[in-house]
């Protein structure tokens, strides 16, 4: 578990709430007892937006459990060498007590002093100066030990799924891949044949649709400017469905996809969609893994009491939703935003209804998650938010769902729908076990979704594998380099490799 999500969980459990019953007194924040802690208060802990936490105390040493008010704290992040910083700062109301400060640098620095203050008065421990340099996303400047980035990192020892995945591949002959897979799947379907050596990235496609790469280069990239990673050289299937059947009485061969099933044995990586939600957080208004922290809706007991679904028509089973809302009404609102797999039954399942913005979705207490094409990729979002998940049994899977455990983060309904109702009522009449479960569920996706799990488990799938090779990794005939982005405009200057060229 990563120390920094954990410490909340814990708060949680020792310290009563500070909100009291109708008829009793509030108290106060209190800046000496409220608790600061998280990786953006550490130096080497290199992510596109930094983030950490605040959680409000009272004077008695009590943890509050519900807001003390979006503008409680204010922060302030600065940089003596810089009085111009270029930093740009969001504070998320959890409405739990808790609150998210995350912050995307638009330029390096050097000693950066983070200030919380509750009413002027300087919060917890702050300030808190992150000593040395400080680097930006765009920012090229590599650690060369992969052992101590992972320690800087604070990256779990292992990844069930990475084990699980790579168990089947004792020997890796990246010399035999590039011919047998391709052969295999070169022809019928889009794949991505990457190299990394000397941490620099190169690539080939093959097939028609390869318009996704931009999501496994833009990562790559990523972090190659954070970690130097291990020469490496595997494909990626760019499409939805894994490729690797099971087949016992055949060699297996390795390949890199977003999405895993019970009937494949693909290599499963973090999804796109989750991936890019990490490298653009604050570039853009797009729906991120922070962003919902901060707008989760009401508090539970003004929830309305129905499961909710919006989305398009890429699953028979989402017409069967569809149907069964219409015929209960009063316990499920699901419908249709797009047609397009079914456009024939669009007169029978519509009309189409607008769209609805995700974070209005947890107005609602319950949220289905029923698969699309392959697994829907939704679900770190909708386990980030305080409903209660309601999860279609499925053969698919995403790199973190053997972490998760039925009851416990998520409510499961069979594939066919036919006891989702049952399920629904079940939580309406046992609604404090509903809520304990949207926390739980929500407990997880902040320890285990956030920016900095996601780029552990991807260096520590590729340094996994690396270790599998028995062959050196080339940079084949006809792959070509992709660049680093040049940022001209604010250059960073890499400690580490000023230090290696003075040496």
């Amino acid at each position: 578990q990563n120390i920094y999500h954990s410490v909340l969980s814990y708060l949680t459990a020792t310290y009563p709430p500070s909100y009291c019953k109708s008829g009793r007194r509030r108290l106060t924040p209190s800046a000496s007892q409220t608790l600061i802690w998280g990786p953006g208060l550490e130096t080497n802990i290199f992510l596109p937006a930094r983030f950490f936490f605040i959680q409000t105390v009272d004077s008695t040493g009590r943890n509050f459990t519900t807001s003390p008010g979006e503008k409680t704290f204010e922060v302030k992040i600065t940089s003596p060498t810089d009085p111009y910083a270029r930093i740009w700062i969001q504070i998320l109301d959890r409405n739990d007590g808790s609150f998210l400060v995350r912050y995307r640098m638009y330029a390096s620095y050097t000693d950066l002093h983070v200030q919380i203050l509750l009413k002027d008065k300087l919060v917890g421990k702050s300030p808190y100066v992150l000593k040395g340099a400080v680097y930006h996303e765009s920012c090229d400047c590599p650690e060369p030990s992969g052992a101590l980035w992972e320690k800087n990192m604070h990256c779990p020892a292992s990844f069930s799924q990475i084990e699980s995945d790579l168990s089947v591949f004792p020997s890796v002959d990246p010399d035999h891949n590039t011919h047998e897979i391709l052969k295999r799947f070169g022809k019928r379907h889009s794949l991505c044949h990457y190299t990394i050596k000397n941490n620099q990235v190169y690539i080939k496609t093959h097939g028609e649709h390869v318009g996704f790469r931009i999501f496994m280069d833009a990562f790559l990239l990523s972090l190659t400017r954070k970690v130097k990673v291990p020469d490496i050289e595997f494909f990626v299937n760019l499409g939805d469905w894994p490729l690797e059947k099971r087949r016992a009485s055949e060699k297996p061969s390795p390949v890199f996809s977003w999405c895993g099933s019970n009937d494949t044995q693909d290599i499963v990586m973090p999804t796109y969609d989750l991936t890019e939600s990490v490298l653009e957080t604050m570039g853009r208004v797009s729906l991120d893994m922070m962003s919902v922290q901060g707008h989760t809706g009401p508090v539970w007991e003004q929830k309305i009491s129905k499961a909710f679904w919006r989305g398009r028509d890429s699953r028979k089973e989402r017409l069967e939703l569809v149907k069964l809302a219409r015929a209960n009404p009063d316990m499920l609102d699901a419908a249709f935003t797009n047609f397009f797999f079914f456009k024939h039954d669009e007169s029978l399942y519509g009309p189409l209804v607008k769209h609805v913005s995700f974070f209005d979705f947890f107005k609602y207490k319950y949220q289905i998650n029923v698969d699309g094409t392959v697994a829907a990729y939704r679900l770190p979002y909708l386990l980030a938010g305080d409903s209660a998940v309601f999860k279609h049994d499925s053969i698919y899977y995403e790199h973190f769902y053997k972490q998760l455990q039925p009851w416990v983060h998520y409510i499961p309904f069979k594939a066919d729908l036919s006891d989702l109702l049952e399920k629904i009522q079940w939580a309406r009449d046992h609604d404090e076990e509903a809520k304990q479960i949207a926390l739980a569920g929500q407990q997880f996706a902040r320890t285990h979704l956030m920016g900095d799990s996601i780029f552990c488990y991807y260096f520590k799938l590729f340094q996994k594998y690396a270790e599998l090779q028995v062959t050196e990794p080339k940079v084949r005939d006809g792959m070509e380099l992709v660049e680093q982005p040049k940022d001209e405009l604010f250059p960073c200057y890499c400690a580490r490799k000023k230090v290696r060229d003075e040496l």
